[in-house]
């Protein structure tokens, strides 16, 4: 059963993903390309298209392992926010970095009450192991 909390928590794991998509596609065709008319850079949105299904759809597996993978991005943002020379690319990469957060911050409050029932369920069924094999 989802609480009110958990379903904020996945409404901003899907507006941040959706966010992170968006950012992607437009900084590299748009707002700071590294080539004029856009480059090749803007095929790094599409390993972010991939979970967007599982994750609307409240896949616990897909948000573990896409809380991860997101990371690759956060380390993107903060290197070209910290190293890019042009003002516009620079904010761009803390903006990716900052929705990175929200969206991992959201995928692992969503995923706390469930890692929770899990770990309780894991030690009942090895007390039972424990109990029967005494026996």
């Amino acid at each position: 059963m989802e609480t009110t909390l958990q379903r904020y928590f996945h409404r901003g794991a899907i507006g941040s993903l959706v966010a992170l998509i968006i950012l992607c596609v437009l900084w590299e065709m748009v707002l700071a390309p590294l080539k004029p008319g856009g480059s090749w850079l803007v095929l790094k949105a599409v390993p972010l298209l991939l979970p967007l299904y599982g994750v609307w759809k409240r896949d616990i597996y897909t948000l573990q392992w896409t809380s991860m993978m997101i990371l690759l991005y956060f380390a993107e943002g903060v290197v070209r926010g910290w190293s890019d020379t042009e003002n516009v690319s620079s904010w761009l990469g803390w903006g990716e970095a900052a929705v990175v957060c929200v969206y991992f911050v959201c995928a692992v409050l969503y995923l706390r009450p469930y890692k929770r029932a899990a770990k309780k369920l894991a030690r009942e069924l090895l007390d039972k192991v424990k109990i029967n094999t005494v026996k």
